[in-house]
């Protein structure tokens, strides 16, 4: 039997945990803060929601439609994302059933961009084979050449607050940007890079291709077999931005035809990836599981700016956080023109 809504109105999170820091905040503004499990289905976010009545919900894992935000409902009124990538909300409903949805805008940038740049040195000089043939026994002093980093052409696709900093870290290694998003204004990129104005046109020039944009409509799928064929042949693929912005049977196919030399892969179309997909185990691969933003800088960011968003949303205020609304939702236009 579900039981009775807390004493004190509830911020559920999405997850299993939240930084203590997020807690905090949200718990000396007067709520609750229960957590679900990791990676929690829909049936066990409505039970969750059956027992705790939240009037926010933190979102952190799993994914939040309108049959969620309808139990939700009358009490829920915001939902801020731990992050920037809101794809794991559907914001028609959220916008229809007049909820706001926040995000952490920027928070992560410093620590995904730290991890895209990681992956895509490592793979330029070749380190996952190296490792391995020093496991098995080899010596591969005088046989194996790897890459010089300075020099190399990289695409970056979204030039937002990760991608941007990709382009000023690559800058300092000597690498050739460039630089292709539409929904910069037209004109000089505020940094390093050249700016191009199509995806073709970034493709057949990136020895290495970097993605960080949205997952949205227009980007789904936008990475396929066709756009990795424009590639030179040998290009390296660096993916921290969404799951489901590459078509990942068509990245397998171009690894195994040598299209594509390596592919340093952070989120997957399912996650958690399957125990037995390829991805996995493919020797061209290096995985890992969506913890570009796992540092201690990034992880309390996301949290504590999730956590005020919630905050500043429940008193009738907009987020301090730059860009952080993304559904005004509640919030009225005189919120809106006051802050």
């Amino acid at each position: 039997m579900p039981q009775p809504p807390a004493t004190q109105p509830a911020v559920l999170v999405t997850a299993a945990k939240l930084a203590p820091e997020a807690v905090a905040i949200l718990e000396e503004a007067g709520y609750a803060v229960p957590c679900t499990t990791a990676y929690p289905s829909e049936a066990e976010l409505l039970a969750a929601i059956a027992e705790h009545r939240p009037v926010a919900l933190l979102h952190r894992q799993g994914l939040i439609n309108g049959t969620v935000m309808d139990a939700a409902a009358p009490a829920l009124r915001v939902i801020a994302r731990h992050g920037a990538g809101v794809d794991g909300i559907d914001l028609p409903a959220a916008e229809a059933r007049g909820l706001t949805v926040t995000r952490a805008a920027g928070a992560n940038s410093r620590s995904v961009a730290e991890h895209a740049m990681a992956l895509m040195l490592a793979l330029l000089k070749d380190l996952p084979s190296v490792a391995s043939g020093m496991r098995e026994g080899l010596w591969e002093k005088t046989s194996r050449m790897t890459r010089d980093v300075e020099g190399v052409s990289l695409g970056i696709v979204g030039y937002g607050a990760i991608g941007s900093k990709v382009a000023r870290y690559a800058d300092a290694f000597g690498m050739r940007v460039v630089v292709y998003d539409p929904l910069l204004p037209e004109g000089a990129l505020p940094g390093p890079g050249e700016r191009v104005a199509t995806l073709r046109d970034l493709l057949v020039r990136s020895e290495v291709l970097s993605l960080h944009c949205p997952l949205d409509a227009t980007t789904r799928g936008m990475i396929g077999a066709a756009e990795l064929a424009l590639l030179p042949r040998g290009a390296i693929l660096v993916h921290t931005a969404r799951g489901g912005i590459v078509d990942e049977a068509a990245l397998l196919a171009a690894l195994e035809s040598g299209q594509i030399a390596w592919a340093g892969v952070d989120v997957f179309e399912k996650e958690p990836l399957d125990a037995d997909s390829p991805l996995r185990a493919h020797p061209r691969v290096l995985p890992t599981p969506h913890l570009a933003a796992n540092t201690p800088r990034g992880a309390v960011g996301m949290s504590t700016g999730a956590a005020e968003s919630i905050v500043a949303v429940l008193a009738g205020r907009l987020p301090a956080l730059p860009g952080a609304v993304v559904v005004p939702g509640g919030l009225s236009a005189s919120h809106a023109s006051a802050a």
